[in-house]
């Protein structure tokens, strides 16, 4: 996952694997109120829960409903499931709430 910690400057960055398909330069997006600066063109399902629930990886049974609003232009609010990714722009936000077990 590529990101760079809550509310701390470019020196945390945790970016780094092959598949980056970083837009050059960072966002900041909001998870739940909860800053976080974001280097990749587009953020999964996965890695906005793992914002939230960090040790989401290690409990995959547990399913949660992402909603955003503040998106792009031909998607500016929306849901995202499972398997799914948007486009990310500075200022989205993101709410996760829990939904229960798989």
């Amino acid at each position: 996952m590529e990101r760079i910690e809550k509310g701390r400057g470019a020196e945390n960055d945790r970016s780094g694997g092959d598949d980056n398909q970083g837009h050059g330069h960072i966002v900041t997006i909001y998870v739940e109120g909860t800053e976080h600066r974001w280097r990749k063109d587009t953020i999964s399902y996965d890695e906005v829960v793992t914002l939230e629930v960090p040790d989401y990886p290690q409990h995959p049974e547990v399913t949660y409903s992402v909603k955003y609003k503040k998106g792009l232009g031909n998607r500016p609010e929306g849901t995202l499931s499972k398997g799914e990714s948007v486009k990310v722009k500075d200022g989205m936000r993101f709410s996760v709430s829990e939904t229960g077990q798989s």
